[in-house]
């Protein structure tokens, strides 16, 4: 979770909203992104998408159950049925998200019986610290 909180703090440096998302496989951090929705201009350009389109890539195939992605803020729905559907191993997060979280918040995705694939989880690691980051972003914006 340290290096998601890594990755974050990169994300304000072009104003995006600091989120870090970081795919670990057998130990090893494959990917490591940041959000860049106002960078790219594409909305679908959340941490954990970037993570995991990059892991993907370096595993050779879409499937990542033998993955674990760790990121600083509880997913979205979006980014929630892109783990759903490339098959992530486990899910690990940080700060909840009571406005827009789909692991446990707003949502139960990844444990929805209706589906097909449904990643253990684990929320509020790191979170205090990764609330920070994203109080602060929002708190420096406001004034």
């Amino acid at each position: 979770m340290r290096l998601a909180l890594a990755e974050a703090g990169a994300a304000s440096a072009h104003d995006d909203v600091p989120v870090g998302a970081v795919v670990v496989r057998d130990g090893v951090a494959i990917a490591a992104r940041h959000n860049e929705r106002e960078l790219s201009g594409d909305p679908t350009a959340h941490a954990e998408v970037l993570a995991l389109r990059d892991a993907a890539a370096v595993v050779g195939h879409w499937r990542l159950t033998e993955c674990t992605l760790y990121v600083t803020l509880e997913p979205c729905l979006m980014c929630a049925g892109a783990l759903v559907n490339a098959r992530i191993g486990r899910v690990v997060y940080g700060a909840i998200d009571p406005k827009a979280g789909a692991i446990a918040s707003l949502y139960q995705v990844c444990a929805d019986a209706r589906l097909n694939h449904r990643p253990p989880t684990v929320g509020g690691v790191l979170a205090a610290d990764c609330a920070r980051l994203l109080t602060d972003f929002f708190a420096d914006r406001r004034i």
